[in-house]
C-alpha cells in the first residue's frame, strides 16, 4: 500500500492554481511507494502580505492538517516557505510534519557556508525574519532580496518567464557578488517555475524548497523518523472539534 503524503497550500486557490503548485512535484521525482495529495485550505490568506495573512495562514493550515492523520495520510507537507502551522501541526499529530522554510534553510546550511533568500516581493520579509529567529540561523543567512514584483498565487510565473527569471538571476547575482552567499534559496514555494533556470545560470546551488521539503519528508518515512514528542508535546486537552466546526 502506497504512503499518502498530504501537501498543503496555505491559500485557497482554484483548481489550476492547485495544479500549478502541484507541478512542482513532477511524476518521476515521487518514489514508486509514495503518493501525493495536494490539498488546498478552505478559506485565509490572500498574500501572506502582512502579519494579518500570516495569522490567517498559521490558523488555516493547522485547520487544513488537523485531521491528517486519522485521514490515513503518513506525513504532511506544508506549502509555503514561511512553515505556516508547522510547529503546532507537530504538536497535534504524531506522522512527520516538514516546513519547506525549515528543510531549505538547513540543507543551505549542508551546501555553504552563507545563503540568501530571493523572493519577490518585500512583504514577505517578515515571514522569513521570523522563521530564520525561531530555527537559529540569522547568523547563516547573508541577505533577503526581492525583485519587487506582487506575486500570483494562483497562475504563479506563467506567462511571465522573460521578465521575472532574469530579474530573479540578478538579485541572485548580488546576493553571490555583493552579500557573501554561497547557496540561494527561493523565497516561496510559487517560484518552483524558475528553478532549472537559475540552476543552469548561477554559480552556486540553488534550493528549490518544496522539492527539497518532500524529499525530505519521503526520506523521514523510509527511516522511520518522525519529529520528537518531547520537543512538541501534545495538548493535554485538546479541543479539534471547536477549530474544524469554525464558520459552520
Amino acid at each position: 500500500m502506497k504512503k499518502r503524503i498530504k501537501v498543503i497550500v496555505p491559500v485557497p486557490p482554484d483548481a489550476a492554481g492547485v495544479s500549478n503548485r502541484a507541478a512542482q512535484l513532477p511524476r518521476q521525482m515521487v518514489m514508486p511507494d509514495m503518493e501525493v495529495v495536494f490539498a488546498a485550505v478552505t478559506w485565509g490568506a490572500a498574500l501572506g502580505d502582512s502579519y494579518y495573512d500570516t495569522l490567517l495562514m498559521d490558523m488555516s493550515v493547522f485547520e487544513a492538517g488537523l485531521k491528517a492523520e486519522e485521514e490515513g495520510f503518513a506525513a504532511v507537507c506544508i506549502d509555503t516557505v514561511g512553515d505556516s502551522g508547522l510547529y503546532a501541526l507537530r504538536s497535534r499529530l504524531t506522522i512527520p510534519v516538514i516546513g519547506p522554510g525549515q528543510a531549505a534553510f538547513h540543507t543551505a546550511c549542508c551546501l555553504g557556508h552563507k545563503f540568501s533568500i530571493i523572493t519577490m516581493w518585500d512583504e514577505w520579509f517578515p515571514l522569513y525574519t521570523k522563521t530564520l529567529k525561531e530555527y537559529g540561523l540569522e547568523s547563516r543567512c547573508a541577505s533577503l532580496r526581492s525583485i519587487r514584483t506582487r506575486p500570483d498565487l494562483a497562475d504563479l510565473l506563467a506567462g511571465k518567464e522573460k521578465v521575472v527569471f532574469r530579474k530573479l538571476e540578478q538579485e541572485s547575482l548580488r546576493a553571490i557578488n555583493e552579500d557573501g552567499a554561497d547557496v540561494i534559496v527561493l523565497g516561496s514555494t510559487t517560484m518552483h517555475q524558475s528553478h532549472g533556470y537559475l540552476r543552469e545560470r548561477l554559480p552556486v546551488p540553488v534550493i528549490n524548497p518544496g522539492q527539497v521539503a518532500y524529499k525530505l519528508c519521503e526520506m523521514f518515512l523510509q527511516l522511520g523518523l518522525t519529529h520528537s514528542k518531547k520537543a512538541f508535546p501534545a495538548p493535554q486537552k485538546p479541543n479539534d472539534s471547536t477549530i474544524l466546526s469554525r464558520g459552520r
